[in-house]
């Protein structure tokens, strides 16, 4: 069975070399390297990661991408895309042409993010995602029926929703779920699929994180374990790396082995174009 990691962030040093962007806070800890996601996967028999880059380093892609060039068996990205930047509606018809690189990452929260939502001009930014068939990783935290007028304007975009809708800084066990139901919405589209990471944070017990086995059994019934993307959010990761992965390997009954290698591998290979 080969694992992919749906979602690992990396990130260089704040240098004078090569500086964050002012005022920029270390996202969880002042370093991730490559090294350091390829010895985490090793750990756990991980045989794939998709690395996300921080805001703390701007809209710098390259440094993952070198990376991923570097690993193509083991490391691809999720960019951080400008929708302000000058030549963005280029930079987005060439996206996927770079090596490495797999689709964009969103994260909803400030500004120019939330003005994407409802201001016209963003409209383009959807309109030529759902053409071009972009994968979009993307979280709302706290409000995800925010992205519900998007989906029905262009219900052929490959969203990937992080962290299952998950607030990561919200609350745990029984309450962290209480607006699982927006969540669940995104089901009726047929391209969208679900990022069943860093689960694990959002318990306040371990292994076998006992409120977790519900929630991902809701979700396996709306989704299906063919659109469901199991990943860690390691840096942020507040249990094992392997407990995570032990979870859906070990402590959910109602996985059968197909299951499996659709939820820790062929998932993501699929949805976010990256052939086994």
């Amino acid at each position: 069975m080969k694992i992919i990691d749906s979602q690992m962030h990396a990130w260089y040093p704040n240098t004078p070399q090569r500086p964050w962007v002012p005022n920029a806070m270390a996202p969880h800890g002042e370093q991730f390297m490559p090294e350091d996601v390829i010895r985490t996967m090793d750990s756990a028999g991980v045989h794939r990661t998709i690395l996300v880059p921080v805001s703390c380093t701007g809209f710098d892609n390259q440094w993952s991408l070198d990376a991923a060039q570097a690993h193509p068996d083991r490391l691809a990205v999720m960019g951080r895309f400008d929708p302000d930047a000058a030549d963005a509606q280029q930079q987005l018809s060439t996206w996927l042409s770079r090596p490495g690189m797999l689709g964009i990452r969103l994260f909803f929260a400030g500004e120019p993010w939330m003005s994407m939502l409802t201001e016209e001009r963003y409209a383009w930014f959807w309109a030529d995602m759902e053409r071009l068939q972009i994968p979009l990783m993307t979280l709302l935290p706290g409000n995800m029926q925010a992205l519900h007028p998007i989906m029905e304007k262009h219900p052929e975009l490959r969203l990937i929703v992080d962290h299952a809708g998950r607030h990561p800084r919200g609350p745990k066990d029984e309450a962290a779920w209480a607006d699982l139901d927006q969540t669940l919405h995104f089901a009726r589209y047929k391209n969208t699929a679900i990022k069943v990471s860093s689960l694990p944070s959002f318990s306040s017990k371990p292994y076998p994180y006992p409120s977790l086995h519900r929630p991902i059994r809701t979700i396996y019934d709306a989704f299906g374990p063919q659109r469901m993307l199991w990943g860690s959010d390691v840096t942020r990761l507040e249990w094992g790396y392997i407990d995570n992965l032990r979870l859906f390997t070990e402590a959910l009954d109602f996985l059968n082995t197909d299951d499996k290698e659709w939820i820790l591998g062929r998932a993501a290979a699929k949805h976010c174009g990256w052939p086994l």
